[in-house]
């Protein structure tokens, strides 16, 4: 029987995150109201097939295919998305914001997409729109932004925000196999989708660093302000020349605050120095890095998908926003003002570049005229031995640049497509520097 002291807890979608909440929460609720002297209980749920025997251990007359019902049920005190996409969903967690009922959810794409209209909605019903699990799966990483950083001039946070793509990354170069090879290994440990483009496009880290930049500085950024670089070009070619020149390719997103106070949010893969943490981050797992003023630099590691890890974040804000329900008041993300999120060729980056060349004399040197014509000055330069098996029937140069801007380094780009002995642009990726 319902108590004052116990919250009812709607569930929007019972998939692979929903059914592991169910699952934690039976095994969590006695410790849960020890500690907090609320007890949660799931008494409604949303669910394509309602005839579906899930095997959860809830009562048949708790799921419904309309999640409206699931709002508006009397019995809910606490709503919990976990349906995925924008729209409808968009609506369900409006009305239930409306409603005066809290909502945890650990949609990445909606909140990406519409986090500004939904906060504003959630501040003006004075209750909890709570989203840890959005971000980085299990990983604490909302709340330390929001609250316990609140106040550090953060100037730049980059993470391992996919999974997917690390697992992919880190077989290539440890085991030295081909991208396609391993991809299909990713999926069948399920690890990647049939269909794999929001993760290897970049997609899928995109909106999650416009949540991660719109918390970090306190402006609305969305995942259209996102530009996307993926990690279905990266080759052999391209891991062999990082490790020996010490550095290990990632798939970063990068959220950084520049000197005129103008944001930059981007993804792509990254040449990423062996000795940066972030380079050890290996198979599946996570890893944010944020540097401060104040505070210097912090990492925040673990898993970062999974039933298990994401659910676990969930019933972490679902016990926030109980307890704060109980209490009559609610979290915040305060005022998101409007971004100036500067376009990318005005930022500055070393930068690595691989050409497939003609084999003969003097293309070195029209090479390196091209890039001295642009203004964009050579670090290093290597030269690979034709690879068919790796697409790269002919020789290749490999070059790691100075730092030099965007618009340079793609102009220089554009030359060099254009020269006969240049028969492929092959890779472009950014270096991280040491600093």
């Amino acid at each position: 029987m319902k108590t004052h002291k116990t919250r009812g807890v709607g569930l929007l979608g019972c998939g692979t995150v929903g059914a592991a909440l169910v699952a934690l929460l039976a095994e969590r609720a006695d410790v849960i109201e020890a500690r907090t002297g609320l007890r949660l209980e799931i008494v409604r749920v949303a669910v394509r097939d309602t005839a579906r025997d899930r095997g959860l251990g809830l009562d048949p007359s708790v799921f419904t295919d309309d999640p409206a019902a699931v709002i508006a049920d009397p019995g809910v005190d606490l709503v919990v998305e976990v349906m995925g996409g924008v729209e409808p969903t968009r609506r369900y967690v409006l009305d239930a914001l409306d409603a005066g009922k809290p909502v945890v959810t650990a949609n990445k794409e909606l909140i990406a997409a519409a986090g500004a209209e939904l906060f504003a909605a959630a501040e003006t019903a004075g209750v909890d729109l709570l989203f840890e699990a959005a971000v980085a799966g299990g990983i604490p990483l909302v709340r330390p932004l929001r609250e316990s950083l609140l106040g550090e001039p953060i100037s730049r946070v980059m993470g391992i925000v996919n999974g997917t793509t690390n697992f992919i990354l880190t077989k290539m170069t440890e085991e030295g196999a081909p991208y396609a090879e391993v991809l299909a290994e990713a999926q069948a440990l399920g690890y990647a989708e049939a269909d794999p483009a929001a993760d290897v496009e970049g997609l899928d880290a995109a909106a999650k660093c416009a949540i991660i930049a719109s918390i970090a500085f306190g402006v609305e950024v969305t995942s259209a302000q996102v530009p996307a670089e993926g990690i279905t070009a990266v080759r052999a070619v391209d891991i062999r020349f990082a490790a020996r020149k010490g550095y290990v390719i990632k798939l970063l997103a990068v959220a950084e605050r520049l000197a005129d106070g103008a944001v930059s949010a981007r993804v792509h893969p990254v040449l990423v120095p062996e000795t940066h943490p972030l380079a050890a981050v290996r198979d599946s797992f996570n890893a944010v890095f944020v540097e401060g003023a104040a505070v210097g630099q912090l990492m925040f590691y673990g898993r970062g998908a999974g039933g298990g890890p994401t659910a676990s974040a969930v019933l972490g804000d679902l016990v926030d926003a109980g307890v704060n329900q109980a209490r009559g008041h609610h979290a915040t993300v305060g005022t998101l003002r409007p971004a100036v999120v500067a376009p990318p060729d005005q930022l500055t980056s070393e930068y690595y570049i691989s050409l497939g060349v003609t084999d003969r004399p003097g293309v070195l040197a029209t090479v390196a005229g091209v890039f001295g014509d642009h203004g964009v000055s050579i670090l290093s330069m290597e030269q690979e031995e034709p690879d068919p098996d790796d697409g790269a029937p002919r020789p290749q140069l490999l070059f790691i640049t100075h730092a030099a801007a965007d618009r340079d380094v793609r102009a220089t780009l554009d030359a060099l497509a254009e020269l006969d002995v240049v028969e492929r642009v092959g890779s472009v990726m950014r270096v991280l520097g040491e600093d």
